[in-house]
């Protein structure tokens, strides 16, 4: 059996590898990069490595020959999914590849968010495909209120524009490990998982940051616009970059993350960390 993870350099797809490789033989696993510059590091680390672009349809096909299993994380770049992962999905026909672990979005197929279309034709393209597949339907990673939870632990302020919006906040190495299980073939997986820690609001949030810290916060449930000022007033940050942050807490407001989480333990061995411990563990690194 061989193993391919797609997007071997980011932070889910080096975390999905470095747990994969407690499940299965190394010699088992390729990881995919972009070049060889962003091999090295992989190589260093031991693993076979394979370089090609969601852009480049003839590179894809080189770089999956042989491969049995996909671990096909999705791209970055919103806007351009639609034919880098109808290219994945097509060299994955095409070499045989007989099953895809794929980082989808809540409720993909049913969402309202502008952030499931993309998923969305990418599980409809996976299921045309013929190919047996999971589709790892994540929540919000926490990582995405880091600068928040900065700020507020510098001001004693948690200033966020995601009103009474409730999301499933776990840490991207949590999530990671999920998607190493299902791809390693050692587990029984279902086509679908809903993917997430227990739904909570911000200031559900905000009081698990003051019990991780033993800071006292105090929670300001602002717009958009207050939420961006404050970063930019607080942490230095661009005007751009805040806008941004405070952007996707209206994501949250929206409700689209408000999807139960299934039953995360039987197919993890054990439930994802909670708030407060990934709370602890995001500060440390």
């Amino acid at each position: 059996m061989t193993i391919l993870v797609t997007g071997a350099t980011g932070g889910y797809g080096s975390a999905a590898l470095e747990e994969l490789k407690t499940l299965v033989p190394q010699d088992e696993i390729f990881a995919l990069a972009r070049s060889e510059e962003k091999a090295a590091t992989l190589r260093e680390k031991g693993f076979q490595v394979r370089i090609a672009s969601y852009d480049d349809s003839e590179s894809l096909e080189q770089a999956f020959t042989g491969v049995d299993r996909l671990l096909f994380v999705s791209g970055s770049e919103v806007g351009s999914r639609k034919p880098q992962h109808q290219h994945i999905i097509d060299a994955a026909k095409k070499t045989g590849v007989s099953y895809i672990a794929y980082t989808s979005f809540n409720k993909a197929d049913t969402s309202t968010s502008p952030l499931a279309a993309e998923h969305a034709y990418t599980e409809a393209a996976i299921i045309e495909s013929g190919i047996s597949h999971t589709f790892l339907r994540n929540n919000w990673y926490l990582e995405n209120e880091l600068p928040l939870i900065q700020t507020a632990l510098k001001t004693g302020k948690f200033v966020h524009a995601g009103g009474e919006g409730k999301a499933g906040w776990t840490l991207r190495s949590e999530l990671a490990k999920l998607g190493a299980r299902a791809v390693s073939g050692k587990f029984d997986f279902p086509a679908v998982l809903e993917v997430g820690n227990p739904l909570m609001t911000y200031q559900q949030l905000a009081a698990a940051v003051a019990s991780a810290t033993g800071t006292e916060l105090e929670v300001v449930d602002a717009d958009v616009a207050t939420a961006s000022q404050f970063l930019q007033d607080n942490a230095g940050m661009p005007q751009k970059v805040a806008d941004m942050v405070a952007g996707s807490q209206s994501i949250v407001k929206s409700g689209s993350l408000a999807v139960e989480p299934s039953d995360i333990e039987k197919y993890l061995g054990r439930p994802f960390l909670t708030v407060e411990e990934s709370v602890q563990q995001l500060l440390e690194k």
